[in-house]
């Protein structure tokens, strides 16, 4: 009987498996048993009856075989709590379960272990709710893993489970991964089909995973992506990225390397980690820098958010403003500004500001291939918030926060955060996008990088 849970990513666990080293119900009962002992709140709900069963009955021949795994907070599954992470719907049940969920499970042979906690809404890049607490960063107590998709960061790296759901309409998958020292990938838009019953909202958010391993992260959309009929903006299915890890070339390949881009304000000594990481990585792919192109963007993030809160503000109907009270101090303030400065006018500015920041963006992959970034302004702030206006000293404001990832999700376009090393402590994230339906590219720099600066797969 394992002592603890898998420390290794997915694809090792797997292999374990089917050798008969190990088995899914010892691997089962040793992540229940370190929930329990946990203090970073990661999970908010555990289906045990449901997951021995699986456990019992998995095929470790299928790629997921038999892996226990987290469901971000966010995402339904059928008989499960519904809640948004809100207090306000902390009594419904969902009715369906989401397509990546199931074939995760279904195709993939993955365990689902239970809920993992999340941002209210997916509004903020806090994990902090009313209705659940603070969720802990495993690197260091008192820290936030980010959000929205941090109790699926906290699990993971928090040694938990192996690998977990996660949703990125924001940055909240790269923000989280780039906190916590894991693989985040945001795919192309509709590369996972949502739903079903998924809002297309303001046309920004992807699922994926939260991971240990670029191989993982592989795995993970070799298992879920492809078209499903309840989401008609899903992409095609193509396959093989797995397998094509390692060939992809990159040579001569033009690259920007810019500490502001859209605007933000990033950590004088977090960007020195990170400029030196991207040295790194273009001498090993043979990426050829381009220094003066202009990468001036709109700024989009505040006009992206009104529109956010606007849904919000439909979801909770008649019950606002009377349960103002019960909701997160963020995503209180956000819906009563929205009431007074969403309609017609606002739309319009906002697809305008959506076309602005499209066509510049078009420019800039124009001129250069890849973009190499951070993935968020400054190591992991404090666990109960506020969201920080400060970084390195230097004044941001607090609109800082996630003006490095927004981009990707207007204009559609995959990102992917790795881990580049440690600050107080703290991991350290280096944020890579590419032109849309380039995810193969971004997996295979991620794999330089993992190769010849391998990463801690759990928090040290």
């Amino acid at each position: 009987m394992a002592d603890s849970p898998w420390r290794g990513d997915c694809v090792s666990l797997v292999e374990a498996f089917r050798r008969g080293d190990h088995s899914p119900l010892e691997e089962l009962s040793a992540t229940y048993a370190a929930i329990e002992k946990s203090d970073l709140n990661a999970f908010c709900f555990l289906d045990r009856e449901s997951a021995e069963r699986d456990a019992k009955n998995a095929d470790v021949s299928l790629p997921f075989g038999g892996v226990p795994f987290g469901v971000k907070e966010l995402d339904s599954v059928s008989g499960w709590p519904d809640t948004e992470a809100s207090m306000v719907f902390k009594d419904r049940i969902a009715k369906t379960t989401d397509t990546q969920v199931n074939r995760i499970c279904r195709v993939g042979g993955a365990v689902k272990v239970g809920q993992t906690t999340a941002s209210e809404f997916g509004g903020v890049n806090v994990t902090r709710t009313i209705l659940h607490g603070a969720t802990h960063n495993p690197w260091k107590h008192g820290h936030t893993p980010g959000g929205s998709s941090g109790g699926s960061a906290a699990a993971v790296a928090g040694g938990l489970v192996s690998i977990a759901t996660g949703g990125d309409g924001g940055g909240s998958i790269r923000i989280p991964a780039g906190f916590s020292g894991l693989v985040g990938l945001k795919a192309t838009f509709g590369r996972i089909p949502r739903g079903p019953g998924a809002s297309n909202g303001n046309l920004t958010t992807v699922t994926g995973c939260l991971a240990r391993s670029v191989r993982d992260t592989a795995r993970w959309f070799d298992t879920a992506n492809g078209h499903e009929g309840h989401d008609p903006l899903s992409l095609p299915r193509v396959s093989g990225w797995e397998a094509a890890l390692g060939t992809i070339p990159t040579k001569g390949l033009r690259v920007a390397v810019v500490s502001n881009f859209g605007g933000g304000v990033v950590s004088p000594a977090m960007w020195q980690i990170i400029e030196q990481a991207a040295e790194s990585l273009i001498a090993a792919t043979g990426l050829k820098r381009r220094d003066s192109i202009d990468l001036s963007l709109p700024r989009l993030g505040a006009a992206w958010s009104v529109t956010g809160m606007a849904a919000i503000e439909f979801q909770l109907g008649d019950q606002w403003p009377a349960c103002a009270d019960q909701l997160t101090p963020e995503i209180r303030f956000g819906v009563s500004r929205t009431a007074n400065l969403y309609g017609v006018e606002a739309r319009g500015k906002f697809e305008q500001r959506r076309i602005a920041l499209n066509n510049r963006m078009a420019e800039i992959f124009s001129e250069v291939d890849l973009i190499i970034t951070a993935s968020n302004p400054d190591i992991a702030f404090k666990a109960e918030g506020p969201l920080p206006d400060t970084f390195g000293g230097i004044v941001a404001g607090a609109g800082n926060n996630g003006v490095l990832t927004i981009p990707a999700n207007i204009y559609g376009n995959p990102g992917i955060s790795v881990p580049v090393g440690l600050l107080d402590g703290l991991p350290v994230g280096m944020q890579i996008m590419s032109r849309h339906f380039e995810e193969q590219l971004l997996l295979d720099l991620a794999l330089t990088i993992e190769r010849n600066q391998p990463w801690p797969l759990v928090a040290q």
